[in-house]
């Protein structure tokens, strides 16, 4: 009988061990105070997640994103918003080296709805 309340708090504390985070859930979340400008919060986005393929040099120079006004245009002509949040795997999902953290969309979608600010 020993062996079998043994053998359950094994198995209890086992499962309570087990956490269910994901990767998301372990990263620290950016706070915005204020509005969302590009220089300030999405410059170093774009620059993290999409130069090396939205440049001169890249394998999508034809819509380059290095510069203010491209990546406003990218936001407002070429579903850059659904784009990047699409789901890994998911057809036209950018960038296509994986799904960014919702916290850095969030920071993209918010700069559009603050009015798509430089500064």
């Amino acid at each position: 009988m020993k062996k079998i309340a043994l053998f359950v708090t094994i198995i209890l504390f086992s499962l309570t061990g087990c956490d269910s985070d994901t990767y998301e859930d372990l990263q620290e979340h950016t706070v915005i105070v204020g509005k969302v400008t590009y220089t300030a919060q999405v410059k170093a986005i774009i620059d993290a997640n999409c130069i090396s393929c939205h440049s001169a040099a890249g394998s999508a120079s034809f819509r380059p994103m290095t510069t203010y006004l491209e990546v406003k245009a990218a936001f407002e002509t070429t579903n850059l918003v659904s784009r990047i949040q699409r789901q890994n795997g998911e057809s036209g999902q950018m960038p296509q080296t994986g799904r960014m953290p919702q916290d850095k969309i969030n920071t993209i979608i918010q700069w559009g709805t603050d009015g798509l600010l430089e500064n």
